[in-house]
């Protein structure tokens, strides 16, 4: 049975101009967001700074439909200036902080953009790309700089008097609302093509149980999905929010307690980050009441039941509109949730024909409500087609089906590895590798094997000030999991190669394989065997 969440449907639930106008004319005063130093604003204060943001930017010739970049940390000046673009019915277009080089001027030249909003901080960086279309930039957080070839302006031109110029129509819930960049693990990054309404979906399931009595933890970027659903939760429900700039382990307890957060999206391994810290008093009396957990490790559960709190997980992407989400308190570990209504969901093999319940195969996905999925990656027709082949949007992620309903993410599709005819999820190797004292986070990859298919290696980054010893790893995993999926290989690295948006890039370990450095368990005598149940003993 598919969980009953309810999800706005309705324009004036859905587009930002009109339900931040409509929260401003029921309580002007409620207060909105609470920054680290300690200020606050009401929904009014927003209010009147997108408009003046707004205002500014038709002023530099922003009009309904154009491509705006917004290129800037966590803060408020990226909140005003996201839905300043969207209150004129233009496109917003954020750049992850850590774009440089040629990625940089790949994602200036896709954003179509004439006008970007930049910090100050990075306007170095884009002077040395070429702008493309790029022609007026505002400098934000400090002072502006020349850049040859670009009209570089200060924060005041974002300042505009008077009420906001007429849209030439109302903003309907199928325009385009963002164009939010992949990781680009694979190749160039693509620009994926986001409607208001899938926006607004993908909030009010991704946190279902949030509402108006609830202060989001805000620490996560903006151009990425995890940042704007966080803020568009609280806006759409009358909520707040507590912002600070990034995650940082040892100040997260007392920024939950200073701001008074009462929710905490822990991706990746935060969790397991904070889990390590042994003072049980930090999180004494903490406000924080609820925690969305991705993915949902026995590790991050028991984290979540030691603290107190009440635990979701999930299965979402920049493309889609959360089609799976748990009840509250999941207990089956690596369950990524159940299905919501209005979401369809298909496990099927290669060519695409479904497979039988319990088979791990691609989840492809489409929707009963129009526009709740992305509408193509932009000026990439050739990706369009190959991800929206059969009329069905194709993940690339490989997931299974329970007899009760209960779906659980395996692997990327290309991250897979195969050994000795068995197919071994890479997250799952590394969720067992991560265990172990000293791992701060690993990467499993496949490498050749001299007798064909593949050979398990884990790529380990130590944490800081720790030290993995190789064949301990081995030896700690091989009571931990089936013996085919023991690594043969471990490399110790001080740094993992990462996209922009902090994922690994494994095509490059793949592509560095067995270095010198690198364990090799079978010729340090360290044998692993398929254990013979019969007899209690490896066979």
């Amino acid at each position: 049975m598919k969980l009953d969440i309810p999800f706005p449907t309705d324009r004036a639930e859905i587009v930002l101009r009109e339900v931040l106008e409509r929260r401003v004319a029921t309580h002007p005063d409620r207060v909105l967001a609470v920054f680290d130093d300690g200020s606050t604003w009401t929904y009014a204060m927003l209010r009147d700074r997108v408009v003046a943001a707004a205002n500014g930017l038709a002023a530099l010739g922003v009009g309904q439909g154009d491509h705006v970049v917004s290129w800037q940390p966590t803060g408020g000046d990226a909140i005003v200036t996201w839905i300043a673009i969207n209150y004129l019915g233009a496109v917003y277009v954020p750049f992850n902080t850590a774009y440089r080089g040629g990625l940089l001027e790949h994602v200036v030249w896709l954003s179509d953009a004439r006008v970007a909003v930049v910090h100050a901080d990075l306007l170095e960086r884009l002077g040395e790309v070429r702008p493309h279309l790029l022609a007026t930039v505002v400098a934000v957080g400090g002072p502006a700089r020349d850049i040859p070839g670009l009209k570089v302006l200060e924060q005041a031109a974002l300042s505009g008097g008077g009420e906001l110029p007429a849209l030439a129509r109302p903003v309907e819930v199928w325009d385009t609302q963002s164009l939010i960049f992949t990781s680009g693990t694979t190749g160039p990054s693509k620009g994926v093509l986001s409607s208001y309404k899938q926006h607004a979906i993908t909030s009010a399931v991704l946190y279902y149980w949030l509402g108006a009595d609830d202060r989001i933890l805000l620490n996560l970027p903006m151009f990425h999905i995890s940042g704007t659903s966080l803020t568009t939760r609280a806006i759409l429900t009358g909520g707040s929010l507590a912002i600070v700039e990034s995650f940082r382990t040892d100040a997260f307890w007392p920024t939950v307690k200073r701001l008074g957060a009462t929710f905490s999206l822990m991706m990746g391994s935060i969790a397991t980050f904070l889990a390590q810290r042994e003072d049980d008093s930090e999180f004494a009396d903490t406000p924080l009441r609820s925690v969305l957990l991705a993915p949902l490790t026995s590790d991050a559960m028991d984290f979540a039941r030691r603290i107190g709190v009440d635990w979701y997980t999930v299965f979402n992407m920049s493309e889609i509109s959360t089609p799976l989400v748990s009840v509250r308190n999941p207990t089956k570990v690596g369950t990524c949730g159940r299905l919501r209504r209005g979401a369809e969901l298909r496990i099927v093999d290669d060519h695409d024909n479904p497979l039988p319940e319990g088979q791990v195969g691609e989840a492809i996905l489409r929707d009963d409500e129009p526009w709740a999925i992305n509408s193509g990656y932009h000026k990439n027709p050739e990706a369009t087609a190959a991800a929206w082949r059969n009329g069905w949007f194709h993940t690339g992620d490989a997931v299974r089906r329970d007899a009760d309903g209960d779906y659980f993410y395996i692997d990327r599709i290309k991250d897979a590895i195969r050994r000795r005819g068995e197919n071994i999820s890479s997250f799952e190797v590394e969720v067992e590798v991560n265990e172990f004292p000293g791992v701060h986070e690993a990467a499993a990859i496949a490498v050749p094997s001299e007798h064909g298919e593949d050979e398990v290696m884990v790529v380990v980054m130590p944490a800081e000030g720790q030290t993995v010893d190789m064949a301990e790893l081995v030896e700690f995993l091989i009571p931990r999991m089936p013996h085919y999926m023991v690594p043969r290989y471990v490399r110790v690295v001080n740094e993992l190669p990462r996209t922009p948006t902090m994922k690994v890039r494994k095509a490059q370990l793949r592509s560095e394989g067995i270095t010198s450095d690198t364990f090799d368990r079978e010729a340090a005598g360290i044998r692993v065997r398929r254990q013979d149940f019969a007899r209690g003993r490896p066979a």
